[in-house]
């Protein structure tokens, strides 16, 4: 071979390995996971405590679509541009910055790449669906987005429920706390929960040393943090929606009904009414103001977006109903999810 042929594949060959290392770096750089800033939160201490099938983030809306069996979809929070996210069946919804997370509880476990063999677990996704792992398989029953890990808790038949967390980039997941911790309230680095053994205090825990601290020693249920208060469920008092202000140590009673569930907006506060003569979805003002009824009968599952209520009969995955928001009570169909799970089939 003369002197300028060897040059020239010399050449050829370092041209290529230099191409193929920019590709492996691009590619690299492709799959790594951005972190996120550590006041991330995935969703509202309502919609998870509601099932967390609706999260809005970034003028979109993820939800688990009842009409084709729990799938993930996303939406405008208008209900326009209706698109199936995934083929697998969801509930606890977050979504922050890239990423879509998610638990996955099927017998089919769904389908697609990143679903071989998997039937449930803590899932993390591209926004477009794309780019599916497992996290934790595991049984979870509740999970919320703080900062870079999603604090969940993981169940088994060993150990029971305890707190477990899970980096988002997958490269830490360990042991939290003995303590069963509801992660569904979290505001700027702290989980705000009740007691659920020796009492029903309100407790939080300082994420970042892990460490668990008491708020309030009251009798709580269901806590919800928003705009400097604890919106709660008082266990002695019958259940009824009680706030607590964390700057003036000081708590109202809202209603005297009885209450099944509930969910705090900016505006409103959404609540099942548990009476056997008349059960009703209920709402009135942050304060307790202008209650009024906004559905007859027994309903469960209420999720919030920006613009809308959504919320179902009690025992059903469907029909599932909204009503806007703010304004007048105007209770319809979710025919715009139906519509599109025909279309999707």
């Amino acid at each position: 071979m003369k002197k300028s042929q060897s040059i020239k594949v010399i050449i050829f060959v370092g041209i290529l390995v230099l191409m193929l290392a920019v590709f492996a770096v691009i590619n690299l750089i492709g799959k790594r996971v951005k972190l996120n800033d550590n006041a991330a939160v995935g969703n509202t201490a309502g919609n998870i405590n509601n099932g967390g099938l609706f999260a809005e983030y970034d003028g979109r809306v993820f939800f688990s679509n009842p009409y084709d069996r729990g799938y993930l979809y996303s939406m405008n929070p208008d209900e326009t541009d209706i698109k199936k996210v995934a083929n697998s069946h969801v509930k606890n919804i977050l979504a922050y910055g890239d990423y879509v997370y998610y638990y996955l509880d099927t017998a089919d476990g769904g389908t697609g790449l990143g679903y071989v063999v998997r039937t449930f677990g803590l899932y993390r996704c591209n926004r477009n669906g794309k780019n599916a792992v497992c996290l934790d398989r595991t049984a979870c029953t509740a999970m919320q987005l703080v900062g870079n890990y999603i604090y969940y808790q993981k169940y088994n038949n060993k150990d029971f429920t305890k707190t477990w967390k899970v980096k988002i980039d997958k490269t830490e997941n360990e042991l939290v706390s003995d303590v069963i911790i509801n992660p569904a309230s979290a505001d700027y680095g702290k989980i705000y929960f009740n007691g659920s053994e020796k009492d029903h205090y309100l407790y939080a825990l300082d994420t970042n040393q892990d460490v668990i601290f008491t708020v309030y020693p009251g009798n709580l249920w269901y806590p919800e943090y928003s705009n400097g208060y604890i919106y709660y469920m008082d266990v002695a008092d019958d259940y009824s929606i009680c706030r607590y202000s964390l700057s003036g140590n000081t708590v109202e009673k809202l209603t005297n009904d009885r209450v099944d569930m509930f969910n705090v907006s900016d505006s409103y506060i959404y609540y099942s009414k548990n009476d056997p003569q008349n059960p009703c979805l209920m709402r009135m003002r942050i304060d307790g103001s202008e209650p009024e009824i906004v559905a007859p009968g027994t309903y469960c599952d209420i999720n919030t977006t920006s613009l809308y209520v959504y919320f179902r009969s009690f025992g059903t995955d469907a029909p599932m109903y909204r009503t806007p928001l703010n304004g007048p009570v105007n209770v319809q169909l979710f025919t715009a999810a139906e519509e599109a799970a025909k279309k999707a089939r």
